[in-house]
């Protein structure tokens, strides 16, 4: 028969080594649930720009009429629904232009952002 102790000190030493490992396996699940949580993130950010300039395509860019209240509250809500203030600070730009020249401008200036803030 073994001495008491060593047995007790191999069964510390399991012990441990199957703490340590449960350790790693914890610290490696909770750096995949943060990439997971901003690759989801990105994903519905992605979204939501994607639903404004098609709402925007639609509503502004393939229409002859002018644009009533209803759709200018719908496309507001939309680009708020987004979180990104430099889309917002774009959307204002175009929506306090002056001049036709202006909003056309802004309108390229908005196009292009969006497309910008597609993340792959």
């Amino acid at each position: 028969m073994k001495n008491p102790k060593t047995i007790f000190f191999l069964v510390i030493i399991l012990l441990l080594a199957g703490l340590a490992f449960v350790g790693y396996q914890y610290i490696s699940l909770q750096q995949e649930l943060q990439q997971t949580k901003a690759q989801l993130q990105a994903q519905q950010t992605n979204d939501r720009v994607l639903a404004f300039t098609r709402l925007f395509v639609e509503k502004v860019l393939q229409t002859d009429a002018e644009i009533d209240f209803e759709t200018r509250l719908q496309l507001e809500n939309a680009v708020r629904a987004i979180g990104d203030e430099q889309i917002l600070a774009q959307w204002r730009r175009f929506t306090e232009s002056v001049s036709e020249s202006q909003a056309q401008a802004e309108v390229k200036n908005l196009l292009s952002l969006l497309i910008k803030k597609v993340e792959m």
